[in-house]
C-alpha cells in the first residue's frame, strides 16, 4: 500500500475519489482512442462537521453520514469498485522539504535519516507517525526530498470510511499533491517555475514546482489571520530571496471555482505576483465526455482526481 505516496510514482487506480470537509467526490477514466476521458463522476454534500480535517486528532465526527455519501457516489459512478484511490485534505500531513549532503545507499538507512530529521518538528511521537517521501530537486549541495507526515491513527480512520463503504484504499494521497499531478499530466514539465495556489474550504496550500519537482509547499488553515494574497506575496518573497527564483512562468489557481469573490481572488493574486493568474482545467489531461458540461466547480472537483487517476502519466 501507497500511503501519502508521491507525485507521480505509482501507477493510477481505476477509480478515485476524495474526502473534503464539504463533500465526497469520485471520477473513473476510460482510454478512447488512445487518450484518456473522465467516464463517470459524482459529488456528495456531506453536513456540517462530519468530517473536520485535523494533523493530530479524530477526523471523522459522523461516520453514518459519510460512509452513506460514500455508498451515493459509488452507486452514481457505476457501482461499488472494490480498489480505490484516495486523496484526502492537506491539513492532515504535514510536508516538509528536507536536503541531505550525503545519501544512505541503503533504504533502510535512509528511512531512518528521514524519520529523524522529521522527527524534530512532529506534533506527536515519531513512532505514531506514517512518513513518506520522495526524491526531490538536485542540487550541489545535496539530494532534496519531499517528506509527507500524518498520524497513522488518521489515515487509518479514512482507510476505515472506506472500507464501511466496501472499498480498500491502495493509495492515499494528499489534495495539492494531485492537483500537480493533474497540471504535469496536462503538459510536459516546463523548465520555467510555477505557482500553484490550491483552495479549500478550510485550508489553503501553496507550491512551487520547478520542471516536475516540488520546491516550496506551504499550507495554511481557513482561520489563520491574514488574507490569501498576502500569503501569496509572502511566498513570492521567499522564493526571489531563498531560492534565487527568477519569477513564475506559470500561476494556476485552483479551488476557487464555487467562490462568489472567484475573480476577486483572481486579481488580489495578480497584484501580488506579475503574471495572469489561469484557472485549473482537467480537461488538458483528461477530456470529458460530451454529456458532462464542465463549470469552474466540477472542474475544481475533477482536477485532484484526475491527477490521481492519471498518476503515471504525469512522469
Amino acid at each position: 500500500m501507497s500511503v501519502l505516496a508521491s507525485l507521480r510514482q505509482t501507477s493510477g487506480p481505476s477509480v478515485a475519489m476524495e474526502l473534503a470537509s464539504r463533500r465526497v467526490s469520485a471520477a473513473t477514466l476510460e482510454v478512447r482512442g488512445g487518450q484518456p476521458v473522465v467516464a463517470a463522476h459524482a459529488s456528495e454534500p456531506l453536513p456540517d462537521g462530519a468530517l473536520v480535517p485535523s494533523l493530530t486528532t479524530d477526523n471523522a465526527h459522523d461516520r453514518g453520514a459519510i460512509v452513506g455519501a460514500l455508498g451515493r457516489v459509488f452507486d452514481r459512478i457505476g457501482g461499488r469498485p472494490r480498489h480505490v484511490g484516495l486523496v484526502v485534505p492537506d491539513l492532515i500531513a504535514k510536508v516538509s522539504l528536507v536536503r541531505f549532503e550525503q545519501v544512505p545507499a541503503r533504504t533502510q538507512d535512509l528511512d531512518q535519516l528521514v524519520r529523524w530529521q522529521v522527527k524534530k518538528t512532529a506534533p506527536f511521537a515519531i513512532e505514531e507517525a506514517q512518513v513518506s517521501y520522495v526524491p526531490g530537486i538536485r542540487a550541489l549541495d545535496g539530494q532534496e526530498f519531499v517528506v509527507s507526515l500524518a498520524r497513522r491513527s488518521v489515515v487509518e480512520e479514512y482507510e476505515q470510511l472506506c472500507a464501511e463503504a466496501g472499498a480498500h484504499a491502495g493509495i492515499v494521497d494528499l489534495a495539492t499533491f494531485n492537483v500537480i499531478n493533474a497540471v504535469l499530466a496536462g503538459s510536459p514539465p516546463d523548465p520555467v517555475d510555477w505557482l500553484l495556489v490550491n483552495v479549500a474550504d478550510d485550508y489553503a496550500s501553496i507550491a512551487i514546482v520547478r520542471g516536475e519537482h516540488l520546491i516550496f509547499f506551504r499550507n495554511r488553515a481557513a482561520e489563520t489571520d491574514g488574507t490569501l494574497a498576502d500569503l501569496v506575496h509572502q511566498t513570492a518573497m521567499y522564493y526571489e530571496d531563498r531560492l534565487k527564483g527568477g519569477g513564475f512562468g506559470r500561476v494556476v489557481l485552483s479551488g476557487a471555482g464555487a467562490r462568489e469573490d472567484v475573480e476577486q481572488v483572481r486579481r488580489s493574486l495578480e497584484e501580488r505576483v506579475p503574471t495572469q493568474v489561469e484557472t485549473v482545467d482537467p480537461r488538458t489531461a483528461a477530456a470529458l465526455t460530451d454529456r458532462i458540461t464542465a463549470g469552474p466547480t466540477l472542474l475544481d472537483t475533477l482536477a485532484p482526481l484526475v491527477g490521481l487517476l492519471l498518476r503515471e502519466r504525469a512522469a
